[in-house]
């Protein structure tokens, strides 16, 4: 099992490298100048010249690599151009608030999606099956800033339930925190749980009809032990990768829920540093975004064995 987890760690760490050097080539490689970019067009050569050497713009690329990588283990990510700020005050700012939101999202996701598609492959052809793959169908093609709208209207404007925007801290207030993120949260996971519910659903439907599962009906055993001691730990293999798979999304891809409700996380940080060239800012937010997707998949990796006795022989 060592052995495993030390191979899978270095693949980890080999892929946070590749995606590193590839978020540095690709903001360099798009037109334009950061610094005239940042001081505007009616501003000097000379000045400009020199905020290029303050920003180290001047020097080779892989000197310009080097500097940015050790400067990641001193916490001295750089100066933002677009918010004229340390990257790493952005960065520890606006994680928790994002994580805040994706975090409940993928947690909300994972729990209504399996126990969505377990019913409905339990139920399969009857009215309880035809609900819940109606709204599975309805979750993967309705888009979240629709459902953002649609939510302000009703339970803000209508209803007076909840508040049109806005973000608090669950640390400085957790009430307040729920009270605001409950419609961001719905709308981020709402498509989550139809991924997750539809492939629970079709791993179930797959497994139920193994040999196996017909034999330990045979034998007598009892049809909920037979759905969750047996069918449900070999159909979660897909399923956990699907979670894991999310946790991209829900990090990196908020940034429409983000704007509907006007929560300053990282999608919106990262919106404004490629409007505005700061290729600082979007390779530590593609950086950071990449090791949480890193590191969930290393530990969806590890739980295959906790799932699968087979993975798990396979490690010694």
């Amino acid at each position: 099992m060592t052995s495993y987890i030390i191979r899978r760690l270095l693949i980890s760490i080999l892929l946070v490298f590749l995606i590193s050097v590839f978020a540095f080539s690709l903001m360099h490689i798009l037109p334009g100048d950061p610094a005239r970019i940042s001081l505007g067009e009616e501003a000097s050569q000379e000045t400009v010249e020199a905020l290029r050497s303050e920003w180290n713009l001047d020097k080779p690329l892989l000197t310009q690599y080097g500097l940015w990588v050790s400067g990641i283990f001193t916490k001295d990510f750089g100066e933002s151009f677009a918010f004229n700020r340390p990257v790493y005050d952005i960065i520890t700012e606006r994680l928790p608030r994002t994580i805040a939101i994706g975090l409940p999202s993928i947690v909300l996701a994972a729990i209504v999606g399996v126990c969505f598609g377990i019913l409905s492959a339990v139920k399969r052809g009857k009215w309880v099956d035809q609900v819940l793959t109606f709204f599975s169908t309805l979750g993967l093609g309705t888009p979240a800033f629709w459902l953002g709208i649609f939510g302000i209207y009703l339970f803000a404007l209508k209803l007076h339930w909840l508040p049109v925007q806005g973000f608090v801290s669950p640390t400085k207030d957790f009430a307040g925190y729920v009270y605001k993120a409950i419609l961001p949260i719905f709308c981020l996971s709402f498509s989550l749980q139809a991924y997750v519910a539809r492939q629970t659903r079709s791993n179930m439907l797959e497994v139920v009809n193994q040999d196996y599962i017909r034999t330990a009906r045979a034998n007598g055993i009892s049809e909920r032990s037979i759905i969750f001691r047996h069918a449900l730990k070999n159909a979660l293999i897909p399923v956990v990768t699907i979670i894991g798979m999310q946790v991209r999304i829900a990090i990196g891809g908020s940034l429409i829920v983000e704007n509907v409700f006007n929560i300053p996380g990282i999608g919106s940080m990262l919106t404004t540093g490629v409007q505005n060239r700061d290729y600082v800012l979007v390779q530590t937010g593609v950086l950071i975004i990449s090791l949480v997707t890193v590191f969930c998949n290393f530990l969806v990796d590890i739980l295959y064995g906790f799932i699968d006795p087979r993975i798990r022989e396979s490690w010694s």
